[in-house]
């Protein structure tokens, strides 16, 4: 059902590019486009057909956006970032168990621990060689 939607969706973002593309230029940013008579679509007519379409594919544009997003967050299992896969997921409202291990602070415990050198017992007085 997704590749269907995905589809239709992407058949709605061409014609939406060709809609907008073919439409007169009112402003003349860049100087091109709103040109003089005799044009492909110069009649006042065809521009309200074009600004109606534009506006029912945007809808149809926006519509599918919205469908898509949802059906991608249905189908999508909760994850936490903090408890590893293994662990179980507990239920919502009941007590949240601390990892046995393998968790990301149980990680930096362990690489913290082999990377600091032994504290002396007490002052020493420096050594020549």
């Amino acid at each position: 059902m997704q590749s269907v939607i995905i589809v239709i969706h992407l058949m709605i973002v061409a014609t939406l590019i060709a809609a907008v593309l073919l439409q007169k230029s009112e402003g003349g940013g860049l100087g091109v486009g709103g040109g003089g008579g005799g044009g492909f679509m110069s009649s006042r007519g065809t521009a309200n057909l074009l600004t109606r379409t534009t506006g029912i594919l945007a809808a149809g544009f926006f519509i599918t956006s919205m469908f898509l997003s949802w059906l991608a967050a249905y189908e999508r299992k909760p994850s936490s970032v903090i408890i590893p896969d293994s662990a179980p997921i507990s239920q919502p409202g009941a007590p949240l168990a601390p990892p046995t291990s393998g968790g990301l602070l149980d990680l930096l415990r362990k690489s913290d621990q082999q990377q600091a050198p032994a504290a002396p017992a007490g002052p020493q007085a420096p050594r020549s060689q």
